[in-house]
């Protein structure tokens, strides 16, 4: 493999990717659906590489190569749902949260449309896809309240399933510490790390995270002797995999790190993409494996995994 960075699932991850009563799979009829591969090709030094043509890429079905039919390497529209962790872990690092959620706004391009929600003891979602900054700011500063709990994979279920009726590319981005505590969602069925991994893999859903460090209670213990003590936390794992197997990307941030320049990398990126897509050849109702590999030396990428070539339903 030519000068690529290919992150592949692990038997781990692969093991979670079960069915679930909250998965709307995204499926492809063969000859009539295009599966979409949004990449995000950099040099070596993680700078965006922006010339790269159609016959740069090669992706694989289950490791056999796939025609292309859609190439762009344009700037592509992005409905974005960006969640914030706004729980009793993350009491410290609220108002930096929100100042910095602002630098990723004010990127939006003219197509592109965003919402924005808090996971904080419940979760609360603006109630539309805009544009316009002053109302995404309004609704962060005004609409969404610190809590306590921290229902993050809920959260991040709930912000899936606001993306369900978008077209074009579908993004998540959240800022955590990545610790779950729990969440039951409407009708009683408890979303899980399960349940975000599948809908992530199965709708075309990118995920963004970015991790912070919070505070939560360690106990301490020295034979029978134990005591509960609060504690700075490092982020919890589930958010780094979770963004990696999307196609997206993890950064993990220090108390001291600026904040806003991360936002503002992250719009940068996502409007330095490239779509690529292809028609299933095989509709067997399994998760595929996706790779794509490009061929000029130098470049890696990063794309999602994997998708469902399911025939008894369209997207």
């Amino acid at each position: 493999m030519l000068a690529v960075r290919t992150l592949v699932l692990g038997g781990a991850l692969a093991a979670v990717l079960t069915a679930d009563p909250f998965a709307q799979q995204a499926v492809y009829r063969k000859g009539t659906v295009v599966v979409p591969v949004y990449v995000t090709a950099t040099d070596v030094e993680g700078r965006p590489v922006p010339d790269l043509t159609r016959d740069d890429f090669v992706i694989l079905d289950n490791g056999v190569p796939q025609p292309l039919v859609i190439f762009n390497a344009g700037a592509l529209p992005i409905s974005i749902v960006v969640m914030l962790d706004m729980s009793g872990s993350m009491a410290d690092n609220i108002s930096r949260v929100r100042a910095a959620a602002v630098q990723l706004f004010t990127r939006l391009l003219p197509e592109d449309r965003a919402r924005v929600g808090a996971i904080a003891g419940k979760v609360t979602i603006s109630p539309t896809f805009t544009n316009n900054v002053d109302d995404l700011i309004r609704a962060m500063w005004i609409d969404l309240q610190p809590g306590d709990g921290t229902p993050l994979w809920g959260g991040l279920n709930e912000a899936m399933s606001a993306l369900t009726k978008s077209t074009g590319r579908r993004v998540i981005l959240v800022l955590t510490d990545g610790y779950d505590t729990g969440y039951w969602a409407p009708g009683g069925t408890n979303a899980t790390f399960t349940t975000v991994t599948r809908r992530v893999q199965t709708e075309d859903v990118m995920v963004y995270s970015i991790g912070m460090e919070g505070k939560g209670t360690l106990t301490i213990r020295q034979g029978t002797w134990k005591r509960p003590v609060q504690a700075s936390l490092p982020p919890a794992g589930g958010i780094r995999m979770l963004a990696y197997s999307s196609g997206g990307r993890y950064f993990e941030l220090r108390p001291d790190d600026e904040l806003g320049t991360t936002f503002a990398q992250v719009a940068d990126e996502l409007h330095r993409q490239y779509e690529l897509g292809f028609r299933p050849s095989l509709l067997d109702g399994k998760e595929h494996h996706l790779e794509v590999r490009v061929l000029k030396p130098g470049v890696n990428v990063r794309a999602r995994q994997s998708y469902l070539a399911a025939a008894d339903r369209e997207r």
